[in-house]
C-alpha cells in the first residue's frame, strides 16, 4: 500500500528561510524516524543535517516504524534487527539517537518477555520504551499507516499481558491512537498504574474522512477524550505530530513551505489545550521527522515550538523542550544542563 504521508521536497522546503529563534535553549527531539524506503531515505546524514541547521538539539529519541527487521528467524524476534539497523547507521552519532522506542509484539502476552530480553540486549541501554501499531479507524480515509492494524488491539487481554511485562522490564509504553481511541488510551492506563504511558502526536486530534478540524464538536470530542486520559498521572504527552495527513493541514499544497509564525497561529489551540490539561512537566515536544518534514522544515517546526512556549517561564519551557522526555525515557540530564545558555557553535 502507498505511503500516507507527504512526499519530502527538499527544494520545495528551501524556499522558505528563517532565522533560529532563542537559539540557547536546549532540545531533545522525543519523536524521530529513520529509514530507507523507496519513497525517500532519512538515515543518520539526513537527520543530523537537520539537527545541525541551528537549534541546539542535543539529543533524539528514535521511534520503531519497521525499519531493518531481520529477515529469518522467529517472526517475533525480527523486530530486534530494527535496534540493531539503527545502531549501526548511528555508530558515529551516540545521541542521535540517545533512546530507542522499539517494536515488540504485545498481542503475545507473556510470550513476550523474551523478545524485551533481546531488544534490550540488542540496544546496549538505549532502548527505553515499546510502540505497537494501534492507530485504528473505521473509516478508510483515516489511516496513517500503509499497514493499519485491526480494531481492538488495545482493549485486548493479551496487549494488556504485554503490557504488563513492559512495565517489568522498566520500559515505557508509547501508543499512538486517534482521538476516537483515547476511552482505550484511559482504559489501559487506569488498569496499569505501574506502567508509563506516553500518547503520541498529541493524541490523534483528526482533520480527514468523518472529522473536520475546524468543528467545535469534533475539537471538543478530541479535547473532552484527553481531559479524561490526563487524569491518569502515569500518562505523557507528545506535542507534534501536525503533519500527518490525518491532521488535514495541506500545507504541502501552497506554493512555498509554511513559516514558524504560521504554524504557531494554526496549531495554537490544539498545543494550549495540551498544556493546559497536562501541563509542561507532563508534555513534551516532537518532530515526528521524516513524516512531518513533507509539509515543513525541522527550522520552522521548532521555531513555531518556541513561539508557543514564549509565554512560559524559562523552567516550564526547559521542561517542555527536553526535561520531561529526558526524565520519561531516562536519558541523562548532564547532556542539556551544560553549559545551559551557550549559543550553539
Amino acid at each position: 500500500m502507498a505511503s500516507p504521508h507527504y512526499p519530502v521536497r527538499e527544494d520545495w522546503l528551501a524556499l522558505a528561510q528563517e532565522d533560529i529563534l532563542a537559539s540557547e535553549q536546549p532540545i531533545f527531539d522525543a519523536h524521530h524516524h529513520l529509514w530507507d524506503r523507496p519513497e525517500g531515505r532519512y538515515r543518520a546524514a539526513e537527520l543530523m543535517a537537520d539537527v545541525g541547521a541551528g537549534h541546539d538539539v542535543r539529543a533524539s529519541l528514535y521511534v520503531q516504524c519497521r525499519t531493518g527487521y531481520r529477515t529469518n528467524g522467529p517472526e517475533h524476534m525480527r523486530p530486534v534487527g530494527e535496534v540493531e539497523t539503527i545502531l549501526d547507521w548511528c555508530a558515529e552519532h551516540p545521541l542521535h539517537p540517545a533512546g530507542i522506542v522499539a517494536m515488540a509484539d504485545l498481542q503475545l502476552g507473556v510470550d513476550v518477555q523474551p523478545v524485551l530480553e533481546s531488544l534490550c540486549a540488542a540496544g546496549q541501554g538505549k532502548v527505553k520504551g515499546i510502540r505497537n501499531t494501534t492507530a485504528w479507524h473505521s473509516d478508510p480515509a483515516v489511516q496513517s499507516n500503509p499497514n493499519p492494524p485491526p480494531d481492538g488491539l488495545l482493549r485486548s487481554d493479551a496487549f494488556l499481558e504485554g503490557a504488563r511485562a513492559v512495565a517489568d522490564h522498566g520500559l515505557t509504553l508509547d501508543i499512538w491512537a486517534y482521538q476516537t481511541q483515547l476511552d482505550d488510551v484511559h482504559a489501559l492506563a487506569q488498569a496499569m498504574p505501574q506502567l508509563t504511558v506516553v500518547i503520541d502526536h498529541c493524541g490523534g486530534p483528526l482533520g480527514v474522512g468523518p472529522h473536520d478540524r475546524f468543528d467545535p464538536e469534533s475539537f471538543g470530542a478530541w479535547r473532552s477524550g484527553l481531559e479524561r486520559v490526563a487524569a491518569s498521572p502515569n500518562i505523557r504527552i507528545k506535542i507534534g505530530g501536525f503533519g500527518l495527513s490525518v491532521t488535514g493541514w495541506r500545507y504541502a499544497d501552497a506554493p512555498q513551505p509554511p513559516a514558524s509564525d504560521q504554524l504557531a497561529k494554526d496549531w495554537a489551540p490544539w498545543v494550549s489545550a495540551v498544556l493546559d490539561l497536562f501541563g509542561p512537566d507532563r508534555a513534551m515536544f516532537q518532530s515526528n521527522f521524516p513524516v512531518d518534514k513533507g509539509q515543513f522544515s525541522y527550522v520552522s517546526l521548532w521555531n513555531a515550538f518556541k513561539r508557543l512556549a514564549a509565554p512560559l517561564s524559562e523552567d516550564e519551557r526547559h521542561a517542555l523542550f527536553w526535561r520531561t522526555a529526558a526524565q520519561t525515557y531516562d536519558i541523562d540530564h548532564q547532556i542539556f544542563t551544560h553549559d545551559i545558555g551557550r549559543k550553539p557553535s
